[in-house]
């Protein structure tokens, strides 16, 4: 059976409210399994919105490290099964060097632990500095972004249940993508930007989540140097953003916001 992957999907189920019971159909953010196969050899499944997958891949390929710019990624191809989704990638062989070295040192997301850390002394890993400064105009650029967001959000729009990270110029909102992880949102959007060749000097991220460590380093990876949360940061997500020199503003809702690090 071929996978739908309009984002969402439609579901029986039964409201109570007022005493009273209904039947209706109501629409869920999908959520299937998506394993990233690198030269043959499984990296990682990740739990995500099966939609924009090439964007996925490269984006993740690129801040997680594997490849150094996309000239390293030879090809991606999408399998589908009854179990989700398998994408195939060649990358070079330095980039399949650093793989091998990267499998090593997994860092688990937040919400999971630390699955896959060998030492504490790991989470003390070197991130890039931030090498451009934030424009003075971007700060006062949030709010106007912040109110585009729920118009270009349209996974959210029938199903209330998908982060969205989006790339703003000028006060406006250039691309935008969404999925049930925020860092998987954050993946898709770094993956476009970096195939587009956006001059990733000219903006910033604006993110609909909660600002946790792994989407400061996936940030600072990319060389950007403002990212924009709606929700709250946390204290690891402030240490790093401290040390890559990288502006966090969070709470951003209405027309305030609060500055962490800058």
């Amino acid at each position: 059976m071929e996978l739908k992957l309009s984002g969402y999907e439609s579901i029986q189920i039964t409201r109570f409210e007022k005493g009273q019971t209904e039947t209706q159909f109501d629409k869920v953010v999908q959520e299937y399994p998506i394993a990233l196969v690198y030269n043959g050899i499984s990296h990682a499944v990740m739990m995500a919105t099966p939609t924009d997958v090439v964007e996925f891949a490269k984006g993740f390929s690129l801040s997680e490290g594997i490849v150094g710019s996309l000239k390293e990624l030879y090809s991606i191809d999408i399998i589908q099964n009854n179990f989700g989704i398998q994408v195939e990638m060649q990358i070079s062989s330095k980039a399949f060097m650093t793989l091998k070295e990267h499998r090593r040192m997994l860092i688990g997301r937040t919400g999971c632990g630390l699955c896959g850390i060998e030492s504490l002394q790991q989470l003390h890993f070197s991130l890039p500095k931030i090498s451009h400064p934030v424009k003075p105009d971007w700060l006062s650029e949030i709010p106007s972004a912040v109110k585009q967001l729920k118009s270009q959000q349209k996974i959210t729009a029938f199903t209330g249940g998908a982060h969205a990270a989006a790339w703003v110029e000028n006060g406006i909102i250039l691309a935008l993508f969404e999925d049930v992880g925020r860092h998987n949102a954050l993946d898709k959007l770094l993956g476009h930007i970096s195939a587009q060749n956006f001059d990733l000097s000219k903006g910033f991220v604006v993110m609909t989540s909660r600002a946790s460590y792994e989407l400061i380093r996936k940030c600072a990876v990319l060389n950007i140097a403002l990212l924009a949360t709606i929700s709250a940061p946390t204290s690891m997500a402030i240490q790093m953003a401290q040390t890559a020199g990288l502006t966090l503003a969070s709470f951003c809702r209405g027309d305030g916001f609060v500055i962490y690090t800058q």
